[in-house]
């Protein structure tokens, strides 16, 4: 005999109860996929102007260390990173923002007066004031930064990782 074209009132329980299971699974589900994905997709940019502070902390012909922080999130992993810059103002008004990290092995390099010379610590690396290369196994000049002045205030172009 054929079944009935009705509808039992168990069959009827049983699909709203599965329509209502798939609604409610597709609203927790799709954002918490969506929450775990995302940060392995997200583009990281390291591209940024770093205020340095008034051009008038900056004496003329005096290397100062200006120290400053990066956080960057790779995925799930956020790593802080410490980064040095000298600031050179020069007699014609001029900026030159050198990083500290020397160019043979990224050791940091400081500033010694008395030699007029910013010294690698580890292999004996020597630049001048300007960065560029006096001796050691060091393969360029110190890198440098972009910089800008917006009202009386120092910014350096930081393109990092």
């Amino acid at each position: 005999m054929p079944k009935s074209p009705y509808m039992s009132r168990r069959e009827f329980v049983s699909i709203v109860t599965a329509a209502a299971g798939t609604v409610m699974g597709a609203i927790i589900g799709i954002p918490a996929i969506g929450y775990l994905i995302a940060p392995a997709l997200q583009k990281v940019s390291a591209d940024t102007w770093i205020p340095v502070g008034p051009l008038a902390n900056y004496p003329v012909g005096v290397p100062i260390l200006f120290n400053f922080n990066r956080t960057t999130v790779s995925g799930w992993v956020q790593t802080v990173n410490s980064y040095g810059v000298y600031i050179i103002k020069q007699e014609n008004g001029s900026i030159i923002a050198l990083s500290n990290k020397c160019t043979h092995l990224s050791c940091r390099v400081n500033w010694k007066p008395e030699d007029s010379a910013y010294v690698c610590p580890c292999h004996d690396a020597w630049f001048t004031i300007t960065g560029d290369k006096i001796k050691g196994p060091q393969p360029r000049p110190l890198d440098s930064y972009e910089t800008k002045i917006e009202n009386d205030n120092l910014s350096i172009h930081f393109i990092g990782s």
